[in-house]
């Protein structure tokens, strides 16, 4: 029984769908050359094996992870903004129009801002985590909804963070050229306080993350294997490994670690077979 009654089950699942394909070149599988595109830092891999007892496959597994998950936190970002192109009363601009806003939010019956008043229209600009964005950056931002605020009386604006501090929607204050800033129609918001405002459900956000599982399963199996990768890297280390005769597996697969980074390297390269 579907239990989100301000999106449909074809929306949500739709949506999670693309988010997944949005992931698209990172899901491709990795050989040992794309493993290597910008090259890993053998010294910490031995490291890493090293202090905290891992295997080489287990190592390699999660140096490809971080490497996927470095880029997949963008395509996050388009599943907290994207879906909102579902719910009623918000509108998603294409990308760079609009003044740049990720979210619209408009409602002919008022929006009530706390200790502000009623606006009909809030314009977000949406971050993953709280601690995203530094000095420069919050500053840049705090001016873009100040003038937006100058050019619309009738609005408000929210930074809206899907990981935040603590559920909040509180006047932002930050720093501007030195100087502390703040104003009441600037505000920063937890994700779930933003759910709640528009779909007017204080669980709304709740709701998201306890059905998404379940989605998110669906829409892979759904997918087939298109998101499965079938990553070579460690196979193709054990074959590099197996070619050097009269050492132990273990240092045979450390020596070809090393080369990923220090092939051209005095020493290393004399000792390439």
């Amino acid at each position: 029984m579907w239990n989100l009654d301000f999106i449909t089950e074809r929306d949500f699942t739709d949506h999670v769908k693309a988010t997944i394909e949005k992931y698209g070149e990172k899901l491709e599988s990795f050989d040992l050359k794309r493993f290597n595109k910008n090259i890993v830092d053998p010294i910490k891999l031995i490291f890493d094996k090293t202090v905290y007892h891992l295997t080489w496959n287990e190592i390699v597994s999660n140096e490809i992870f971080r490497q996927r998950d470095k880029a997949n936190n963008n395509d996050i970002g388009y599943f907290h903004q994207l879906i909102f192109q579902y719910i009623d009363n918000c509108h998603v601009p294409p990308n760079g129009e609009e003044g740049g806003w990720d979210v619209i939010y408009k409602n002919a019956d008022g929006i009530a801002i706390p200790d502000a008043g009623v606006v009909h229209t809030v314009y977000v600009e949406m971050k993953n985590k709280h601690n995203t964005m530094n000095s420069a950056s919050a500053g840049k931002t705090f001016i873009k909804m100040q003038n937006q605020l100058l050019n619309d009386d009738d609005c408000a604006c929210f930074l809206v963070e899907a990981i935040a501090q603590r559920s909040q929607n509180i006047k932002w204050e930050t720093t501007v050229d030195k100087k502390k800033v703040g104003h009441k129609l600037i505000r920063r918001v937890s994700i779930d306080r933003f759910y709640e405002l528009v779909t007017g459900q204080s669980d709304a956000f709740y709701k998201i993350c306890v059905t998404l599982p379940e989605v998110i399963e669906k829409a892979v199996r759904e997918l087939n294997d298109t998101v499965v990768p079938h990553d070579t890297v460690i196979d193709e280390l054990n074959k590099i490994g197996d070619k050097r005769m009269g050492e132990s597996k273990d240092f045979a697969i450390a020596m070809a670690i090393y080369m990923l980074g220090f092939g051209s390297y005095n020493g290393f390269n004399r000792n390439q077979k």
